[in-house]
């Protein structure tokens, strides 16, 4: 289970295509194929992040089934011209099934997807399904809530920061509930937020979080594939909120939790699909009580009861005993958006492009 490189796959992929035949979607795996699988990820490999839940996710699937795969990772393939080609070719050199790992990457998916119809697409971040085209994705919102609440636990200042990639829903989405959950402790905290429009700038993010700090924001969460906004905050005495992967190295003093992203369970669930013949276009959105999120261990500097109310959050929340977008809520013109007793809808929580009351920025 050799990883290829981008370089060896752009040289040699369009000859082995050539050679390939493709089984018909759906078709169980002959005896003793090796089932080829292609991913690719928007964003450098790396040891933390985005990507390496995803490398981490591979993992899982190829310390359950052995022998019985094959994959080719290609990272840092965020141009929409060079996922289209990249796609077309794992595709054309016989990968019966390919991820694609980032939101950006979806229309160039789609292109491609209809040249290839015996072939199977999973799109983590998608929107879009075909006949051959599936997707998954975590409820980020849930993990948010928690680790606001966090926040709200340790805040001094009543002044909390976030750091987004884009404005897009996936990540204004999480940026509220981060508010709601430190407000659910203490209603008068505010959220200020700045967006990068990159999925990976170390030296623009760490600006951003000095910003903030100067702002007067006493804990920083940042929804990038870096670990610069947790090492500045850690450097400059503030506390921080990692995503995606635990970040506690950054700043192990400063860092009080992560949402993390564990996506084992939608790539076993893929990959199974192929290789027993059973494969089939879906949408899978989870959350806390299905483990896709999780939350990374407490930092001691959290009180111990403190940390108990945090993880029944957790479960109450995994139970839908707890909504994070439970009303009454108000937008950040101080519109009602969510009535009290009701909660914001799915539809809306997955196309959500408005702030909450309280938030400081503009999606921009």
């Amino acid at each position: 289970m050799k990883k290829t490189t981008r370089r060896d796959f752009l040289k040699y992929g369009g000859a082995l295509g050539a050679a390939m035949s493709f089984p018909i979607l759906g078709t169980k795996a002959q005896a003793g194929e090796v089932l080829k699988i292609g991913v690719v990820n928007a964003s450098p490999a790396a040891e933390i992040g985005w990507s390496k839940q995803h490398a981490l996710a591979l993992d899982a699937v190829k310390a359950e089934l052995g022998d019985k795969i094959s994959v080719t990772v290609l990272d840092s393939i965020f141009l929409p011209q060079d996922a289209e080609r990249v796609f077309r070719e794992l595709a054309s050199s016989g990968n019966n099934l390919i991820f694609g790992t980032s939101f950006s990457l979806g229309t160039p998916m789609q292109k491609v997807a209809t040249r290839f119809p015996h072939v199977a697409f999973e799109h983590c971040s998608g929107i879009v399904h075909t006949a051959n085209i599936g997707t998954f994705e975590a409820k980020y919102y849930e993990g948010a809530f928690v680790a606001g609440a966090a926040s709200g636990h340790m805040s001094k200042s009543k002044k909390i920061g976030f750091v987004g990639s884009f404005p897009i829903p996936d990540v204004v989405g999480p940026a509220n509930a981060l508010l709601l959950g430190a407000q659910s402790v203490d209603p008068t905290i505010t959220c200020n937020a700045i967006f990068l429009n990159s999925w990976f700038d170390p030296g623009k993010e760490k600006e951003a979080a000095k910003v903030l700090i100067s702002q007067g924001c006493d804990v920083i969460c940042a929804m990038t594939d870096t670990g610069a906004s947790v090492q500045v905050a850690g450097e400059q005495g503030a506390y921080s909120i990692g995503y995606a992967s635990d970040l506690t190295s950054f700043a192990p003093k400063h860092h009080l939790t992560a949402f993390m992203l564990d996506w084992s369970s939608d790539y076993l669930r893929a990959v199974k699909g192929v290789l027993d013949g059973n494969w089939k276009s879906e949408e899978h959105w989870d959350g806390l009580g299905a483990g896709v999120v999780k939350m990374a261990p407490y930092n001691a500097v959290i009180p111990t009861e403190i940390q108990a109310r945090l993880k029944q959050l957790e479960a109450d929340i995994g139970s839908g005993k707890v909504h994070p977008y439970a009303g009454e809520l108000k937008a950040q013109d101080g519109n009602v958006k969510v009535q009290a007793g009701a909660v914001l809808s799915d539809a809306d929580i997955r196309g959500m492009n408005w702030f909450v009351k309280g938030m400081i920025g503009k999606l921009a």
